[in-house]
């Protein structure tokens, strides 16, 4: 399971790097977006990956780290899954204004010109 976990992180991460090095704003967007889900697993895997665990406090069983689930990590997860759907969102509002005032979607505001041959 941890390796899995971590494949998945690479991955996210990964593509998210590709995609932030890419000419177009909306690349950049979603190259963002992927790198917080990736930030957004890892701090979740930071919390140990447990099976079978109780996620709350049961009556009769001790209430320690080792049978239960760390809801600190949960909770940052939690926090950070709003704020970047925010963060998201904010951004969209701000290519299209862009996009609008430039009449181009590429990050430095200049579209290449193609040789003609």
């Amino acid at each position: 399971m941890e390796m899995v976990l971590a494949l998945a992180i690479g991955v996210l991460t990964g593509s998210g790097v590709y995609l932030l090095l890419r000419p177009r704003t909306f690349q950049v967007i979603m190259g963002l977006t992927l790198i917080s889900y990736a930030v957004n697993l890892f701090i979740f895997s930071m919390g140990r990956l447990k099976l079978d665990s109780e996620p709350v406090l049961v009556k009769g069983l001790t209430s320690t780290l080792a049978n239960t689930a760390d809801p600190m990590p949960q909770a940052l997860v939690l926090t950070a899954i709003v704020i970047g759907f925010a963060m998201t969102a904010l951004f969209l509002v701000v290519l299209l204004a862009s996009r609008g005032l430039a009449g181009t979607d590429h990050v430095d505001g200049e579209e290449r010109q193609e040789a003609a041959e």
